[in-house]
């Protein structure tokens, strides 16, 4: 039986960004469940960074993470991981009074803002409906992340640096002899003195399965459709549209359209499909908002979102175990923030000082830490 520093649980962008961060300093395992790497949350991801609208914690993380993205490391992409898209947040004639609240909270922190004309808006976006819009603004700070990349880039650091990729390695038990845990998987057993709970949806019953108390960590659905768009209208300058309460968003991809009702349903942790009124909640907000008229989904599905019980990430060592460490609850934030998070994992994992950026972005490491449940 290999032994190994340290073995991480899980190979989506969590589990493979913390060993990228790691680097050579231990000798760590991957262990995937699945037969390719990111195949649950991080393969269905709606690919967007953006520095505000989210919690202040996970902006902060955003503007930590930001510098990674724009100069990665030598030889880590070929291709820029950040591509310029720009976002439209817009509000029907119901939402006017709130979207003025809205917009002057925002435009008090930053002066990016553009106040739009209903004109304008659909100016930009051509195949928004006059009807509909009754105030809009661009924000140009919306990138689309270049998902594959990011991941591959992790990928070929970590084997550069000596990390262990096993994939089709579910882990089926798990013991503590005093030392080592003792993870037997389904492609053989490893020994590990530390082990890392990166299982996205499955981070609790994974505590389990390691005789540890579960931390109330939820997966939720979130569907997504593409459709085809009206001949003559180019994708590639088109703005991503925000709906102001968070009702639906729409985002050119691969020349179609991605469109969400920005659903949050709890689920069972697997392989999520997406459910029928989900997808016809998806198709009603683009022909409500739009002059489309969708006749044919070209494809849909979802994906899991996990939270902890206050939406925020979870990293550090377990309070009931000094030898079990958590990288979980990343919400929908989890590509945006996976080089400050794995950075920070993987200084806490080396008892290191944490990264500078997160004193200057005024946010401490234990914000995220599981002592607080």
């Amino acid at each position: 039986m290999q032994t190994y520093d340290i073995a991480i649980i899980g190979g989506g962008i969590a589990g493979l960004s913390l060993a990228y961060f790691l680097g050579a300093d231990r000798s760590v395992v991957v262990l995937e469940r699945e037969e390719s790497l990111g195949y649950h949350s991080t393969g269905r991801s709606a690919a967007e960074f953006v520095l505000r609208y989210n919690s202040p914690e996970v902006c902060k993380l955003a503007a930590i993470s930001r510098d990674f993205f724009d100069h990665p490391p030598a030889g880590f992409s070929d291709v820029p991981l950040l591509s310029p898209r720009g976002g439209l947040m817009i509000a029907n004639v119901e939402k006017r009074e709130r979207f003025e609240a809205h917009f002057a909270a925002e435009q008090m922190k930053t002066d990016g803002l553009q106040r739009l004309s209903v004109d304008e808006a659909v100016t930009m976006m051509p195949i928004l409906d006059p009807a509909y819009v009754a105030d809009a603004y661009y924000d140009p700070e919306f990138w689309d992340i270049e998902v594959e990349c990011l991941l591959q880039g992790y990928g070929k650091g970590v084997r550069r640096a000596g990390v262990e990729i096993r994939q089709k390695a579910g882990v089926n038990a798990a013991r503590d002899d005093g030392r080592h845990w003792r993870i037997d998987t389904e492609i053989g057993s490893v020994a590990a003195r530390i082990v890392v709970n990166a299982t996205g949806g499955w981070v609790d019953p994974t505590a389990r399965l390691f005789g540890l108390a579960p931390l109330g960590i939820i997966p939720h659905r979130r569907t997504a459709i593409l459709v085809d768009l009206p001949d003559g209208v180019d994708a590639r300058t088109m703005p991503e549209i925000n709906e102001l309460d968070d009702e639906f968003y729409i985002k050119p991809d691969a020349g179609r359209l991605l469109v969400s009702p920005a659903d949050e349903t709890p689920c069972e942790p697997g392989d999520v499909q997406p459910e029928e009124l989900d997808v016809a909640w998806a198709v009603h907000h683009l022909e409500t908002s739009t002059t489309m008229d969708v006749r044919r989904v070209a494809k849909s599905w979802a994906g899991m979102r996990s939270f902890a019980p206050d939406r925020l990430p979870v990293v550090g060592f377990a309070k009931d175990h000094a030898r079990f460490f958590w990288l979980a609850g990343q919400g929908g934030y989890g590509i945006l923030s996976s080089p400050a998070l794995g950075a920070l994992a993987a200084a806490l994992l080396t008892a290191s000082e944490a990264p500078e950026d997160f004193a200057r972005a005024g946010l401490a490491p234990t914000t995220f830490s599981p002592q607080r449940f």
